[in-house]
């Protein structure tokens, strides 16, 4: 599958088979989020893995609208290091770059995952305080977002987009 491919094939899925991921495929996922550009290279990502049922229960009902997540095999907890985010930036390395970051190396996994056969969702809303404690995350760890990873149950329909010529502009706006 080429990149353009990934792109225009990846959906949001919320729906999952009841079959487990095998490691190295998690694994090949994560690494392709590890090559995601970052700021100034600061390199702030690190991802908790969760298979554990009861865990994933927990991170579904602290979510605004992830419940979708204890149906999924696999939920990746996507961190940002503030301590390797403040390395280069200072503050604005945590509450600017790392965001960016973060969701880059987030795109970069998700595309992963769908060329791999795999169906994810990106959830942003949740108590992190909550996920923070029940994965034992250390105080220079903050979760940015959990992604629901496993093979899709269902292959929604693309979503709308508007035309090219609506959000491409040349030298100027409207240009």
């Amino acid at each position: 599958m080429d990149v353009f491919d990934a792109i225009r094939g990846r959906r949001s899925v919320r729906r999952y088979v009841s079959k487990l991921v095998e490691r190295e495929l998690i694994e090949k996922v994560v690494d392709a989020g590890r090559w995601a550009p970052s700021s100034g290279n600061t390199q702030p990502v690190e991802v908790v893995v969760v298979t554990d049922p009861e865990k994933r229960r927990i991170m579904a009902d602290v979510s605004g609208y992830a419940k979708y997540l204890k149906d999924a095999p696999v939920a990746l907890v996507v961190c940002v290091n503030l301590s390797r985010a403040r390395s280069r930036y200072g503050e604005l390395g945590v509450s600017y770059f790392a965001p960016m970051d973060a969701s880059a190396a987030i795109q970069n996994m998700m595309l992963a995952a769908h060329a791999l056969g795999l169906g994810t969702c990106w959830d942003s809303i949740f108590d992190k305080m909550k996920v923070k404690e029940l994965i034992n995350l250390p105080e220079n760890l903050e979760p940015f977002a959990i992604i629901a990873l496993g093979y899709p149950a269902e292959n929604p329909n693309p979503p709308p987009r508007r035309p090219l010529n609506e959000i491409l502009h040349w030298e100027n706006y409207g240009g």
